[in-house]
C-alpha cells in the first residue's frame, strides 16, 4: 500500500509508529542478536494496528551497499521488513549516521522507501518534520564536515573498492570509537545545548509544525518547543527500547515491555 507522507489518512482504531537507533552489530554478535530478536518481537507486536512504520535511521551499526553485496548480520529484521511489506503494510526507513550508505538494497528487494534528508509528514491534520537528526542544528562542525566527505560520491566509489572484509572492519572500529566517545554525553540532558531542540526551535521560527520526531541523540525526550508544537527524541535499543505512537491525536513516548 502507498501512502502520501503529505496526506496519511489515519484510521479509526489504527496507529503511526516510530523507532531509532538499532544499532545492529553493536557491540558484539551475541548481543546484538538478542537485540534484533527483541526487535522483531516488537515489530510482530504493533503490525496488527500499525497503518504505517517509519524507522529513523542508524538500524545498524555499519552498513554499505557493495555493488554485489551487503554486510551480514540484520536478517531476521530483513525478513521481518520484507513479510510486513509484502503483507501491505508501509514501512519507510531515513539512514542514519551509521548507515547513511544505504542506496537502492531496501527500495528493490523489499519495497521499503529510504530518505536521506528530513520529511514533512501530514497525518489526518496533524503535521511533522521528521528525520534521523544527525548534522542539524548549532555545533558540531567536525561531524558535518565528515557527513559531507562520507556522502560524496566519489568516497563511496572508492570505498565500494575497498574489499568487504577490509572496509566492513575499519568502519566496525570507526563505529565503536564513536559510541564510546559520545556514552557519557547521551546519558545526560544537555539543557541549552540541546543541539537538536535548538534546531526545532529555529525550524518552528519559519514554519510551525506540530511535532518534530528525530532520532541519533540517544536519549528519550519529549518538550516542548513552542505552544502547540513538540520536539520528541525517540531514544535507542540499547538500552531504553523506547518507541513513538502517533494514535490520530498525540504523539507519545513509549518503552517496549517485552515478556521474553
Amino acid at each position: 500500500m502507498d501512502l502520501d507522507l503529505q496526506n496519511i489518512q489515519l484510521p479509526e482504531g489504527r496507529k503511526v509508529y516510530f523507532a531509532s537507533d538499532f544499532h545492529l552489530g553493536a557491540p558484539d554478535r551475541k548481543k546484538s542478536l538478542q537485540r534484533e530478536k527483541k526487535v522483531v518481537r516488537w515489530l510482530s507486536s504493533i503490525e496488527r494496528d500499525a497503518h504505517a512504520i517509519f524507522l529513523m535511521g542508524d538500524l545498524f551499526d555499519f552498513w554499505f551497499e557493495y555493488k554485489h553485496a551487503v554486510p551480514k548480520g540484520g536478517v531476521r529484521l530483513q525478513g521481518k521488513l520484507a513479510e510486513m511489506s509484502d503483507n501491505g503494510l508501509p514501512v519507510f526507513i531515513f539512514s542514519g549516521n551509521h548507515d547513511m550508505w544505504m542506496r537502492n538494497y531496501f527500495p528493490e528487494e523489499f519495497g521499503i522507501p529510504v530518505f536521506h534528508e528530513p520529511q514533512e509528514v501530514k497525518i489526518n491534520n496533524t503535521s511533522l518534520f521528521i528525520g534521523h537528526g544527525d548534522g542539524l542544528g548549532p555545533g558540531d562542525f567536525r561531524y558535518k564536515i565528515l557527513k559531507k566527505v562520507f556522502r560524496n560520491p566519489l568516497s563511496n566509489w572508492l570505498f565500494g573498492k575497498v574489499h568487504p572484509d577490509l572496509g566492513i572492519g575499519i568502519a566496525n572500529a570507526w563505529s565503536k570509537t564513536s559510541r564510546a566517545s559520545n556514552m557519557e554525553k547521551d546519558s545526560r540532558f544537555l539543557g541549552d545545548d540541546e543541539w537538536l531542540f535548538s534546531f526545532c526551535k529555529e525550524q518552528e521560527q519559519q514554519k510551525h509544525h506540530d511535532y518534530y520526531v528525530f532520532g541519533h541523540r540517544h536519549l528519550p525526550l519529549n518538550l516542548e518547543v513552542s505552544p502547540g508544537s513538540r520536539y520528541i527524541n525517540l531514544g535507542e535499543w540499547l538500552s531504553h527500547f523506547t518507541y513513538g505512537i502517533f494514535d490520530g491525536k498525540e504523539l507519545t513516548l513509549n518503552t517496549y515491555k517485552d515478556e521474553a
